[in-house]
């Protein structure tokens, strides 16, 4: 919310400089869209010139034939200025739309390079305001902005110099009110600063409020909150409504009385002018010109008053942009590092710590050794340590002290997507894209064939589900896969951690949310799947862990038993300790059952 609610700078040369590198590839296209707007300019201007001609040299002194000449010049002008303005509106738009396809395009890149503890800190709305809203804005100053504050510009320069050509006396008379017209520009600007960053405040609290609710109307059902929720909501869309009708007031306020003084200075011309034209000092023509040229003068001093918004929003956006695309990844490949394309399996833990802040361990001297082909469970009481334990073993955080290898290789010194290419990770909470079943399983792999993806889901029990889907293996996902049930959202990720058949398997609580009967199926699927891998599951369901290998008990971030089933029963500590809690639970709800 502090990032929506900053703006900066209406002008800042730093970031308006690297906003620029964004127009560097297409530095023709905007000087040539530059050249159209000062060409379009000067036919505009052109006009009145071309009008007072008319009347002095042709219908003052009846001279149809030069009455007709320059007509034609103001018609051939005319036509000129429109295929001018078709050009330069169609050339500045290509330039500003490819600029903002290489800045979102920049920015998700940058989203795909940034750490997960990166993820954990920033919510994901706001990060989709970056690459929407925000290069929305940048979109705008580079079409609407940039370019056509050259035109406003040389627009006003050309009006001023045609008028002290045509008579310096009745130039001066009429930009006496300019100081007027000065004092009351900055006043809006300042109001319209304050106006712009209440509306983008509201705004922001509105998309959070919006988000949160939707996002558990579940609950906002279940507990009847409907009414306070609404009434919240009344409350923040009745702050908006007002901001944007503050915003509309001094816009409403600001415009007319830049049309009165104007009106203002039409007066003078026609007071002094005419009085000139009653002494000989002046033509017709002349007046003429000066009316035309007053009521130009103001059109680009109302779009500069808007190009003011436009700067300013883009200069709040980019600040935003900028931030996020200067924010490094907490850790990087280090130079060389080493790409494995297969791997035994082996790993092994050294005195290795952890902490997602500092000093606030959540690992500590972790020691442990992981055979090829080995089956080992993890199990601990929540917030033991052990989703941690596996985060590192991806590279999903880094560890701050001790060492982890992989086939005697240390995961610092290796490539991050050859180590993740070799690790399969199945996570309690199943993410699904919107898609078909086999893109799901595939993950838009082109070295996963239609063949592998069958393969792997009929090695989970997962094709005969498929099979009875409208389209089979083609058949839609919703959305987070809102139309299947967590079980078969479960088995669907088994499908796609086996079709690309990785070395390392881990299992995260894959199977705490998963009924009776799809327990079994997996069961059945992993006492097949399993053999030949390295293996780590981590379960709060002991029954799930009996047959490992190994079993390692986490407590507190430390490793405080290890061996097997069997084995560790008979010590008679933690791990006892919390199978005879959950055989007392299993007892309690047969009883309860029967």
């Amino acid at each position: 919310m502090q990032d929506d609610e900053v703006l900066g700078k209406a002008y800042d040369a730093r970031l308006m400089r690297r906003l620029m590198r964004y127009l560097k590839p297409y530095r023709l296209e905007v000087v040539i869209g530059v050249l159209l707007i000062l060409a379009s300019a000067f036919l505009t201007l052109s006009i009145p010139y071309l009008v007072k001609e008319a009347i002095d040299t042709g219908i003052a002194k009846g001279d149809s034939h030069r009455l007709k000449i320059l007509m034609g010049w103001v018609f051939a002008v005319l036509m000129s200025d429109f295929l001018v303005r078709y050009a330069q509106t169609y050339l500045v738009q290509w330039m500003g739309q490819r600029a903002v396809f290489d800045l979102r395009q920049q920015i998700f890149t940058h989203l795909q390079k940034l750490s997960l503890s990166f993820y954990d800190k920033n919510p994901v709305g706001r990060l989709l305001t970056r690459v929407t809203s925000d290069v929305g804005v940048i979109g705008e100053l580079f079409t609407s902005g940039v370019v056509a504050i050259f035109g406003d510009l040389f627009t006003l320069f050309g009006i001023v110099v045609y008028m002290l050509y045509l008579d310096w006396k009745l130039s001066l008379i009429t930009f006496t009110v300019l100081p007027f017209l000065i004092y009351v520009t900055m006043i809006f600007r300042k109001k319209a600063r304050e106006s712009y960053r209440l509306v983008r405040l509201t705004i922001a609290k509105i998309n959070a409020y919006l988000s949160e609710h939707i996002g558990g109307i579940i609950v906002v059902k279940l507990f009847g909150q409907k009414e306070r929720s609404f009434a919240r909501f009344e409350a923040l869309s009745g702050q908006l409504r007002d901001a944007h009708l503050k915003s509309v007031l001094y816009h409403a306020v600001f415009f007319p009385v830049v049309e009165v003084i104007g009106a203002v200075s039409l007066a003078l011309i026609i007071w002094y002018g005419g009085a000139g034209v009653l002494a000989g000092a002046l033509t017709f023509g002349t007046i003429a010109a000066f009316v035309q040229y007053v009521d130009r003068f103001y059109q680009p001093i109302r779009d500069l008053a808007e190009k003011y918004n436009i700067l300013q929003s883009a200069m709040a956006s980019s600040e935003r942009i900028f931030g996020l695309l200067d924010t490094k990844p907490a850790f990087d490949n280090v130079p060389g590092a080493q790409k494995t394309e297969k791997v035994t399996g082996e790993i092994r833990f050294e005195n290795v710590w952890f902490a997602y802040r500092p000093d606030e361990w959540v690992l500590k001297d972790i020691n442990l050794t992981i055979r090829p082909g080995e089956k080992v469970a993890i199990v601990g009481a929540t917030g033991a340590g052990k989703t941690s334990l596996v985060g590192l073993l991806t590279r999903f955080y880094d560890y701050q002290k001790g060492k982890i290898f992989l086939d005697g290789v240390e995961l610092k010194e290796m490539d991050m997507q050859s180590l993740r290419r070799n690790v399969g990770l199945v996570l309690q909470d199943v993410f699904l894209f919107s898609g078909d079943i086999a893109s799901n399983i595939r993950l838009g792999s082109d070295k996963i064939s239609d063949e592998q993806v069958e393969q792997a889901a009929r090695r989970v029990n997962l094709d005969s589900f498929i099979h009875r889907l409208p389209g089979g293996y083609r058949a839609a996902v919703e959305e987070r896969g809102s139309t299947l049930s967590v079980g078969q959202k479960q088995l669907l990720s088994f499908a796609r951690a086996l079709a690309f058949d990785p070395k390392i398997l881990i299992l995260d609580e894959a199977t705490s949310s998963v009924d009776t009967e799809t327990e079994l199926l997996i069961r059945d699927a992993l006492d097949k799947l399993l053999a030949g891998r390295t293996s780590l599951v981590i379960a709060h369901r002991l029954s799930t862990v009996e047959k490992s290998d190994r079993i390692i008990v986490l407590h507190k971030g430390e490793i405080r038993e290890m061996g097997t089933h069997s084995e560790l029963l008979a010590k008679r500590g933690i791990y006892y300790r919390l199978y005879l809690l959950q055989y007392k639970k299993v007892m309690t709800n047969e009883k309860i059952s029967a």
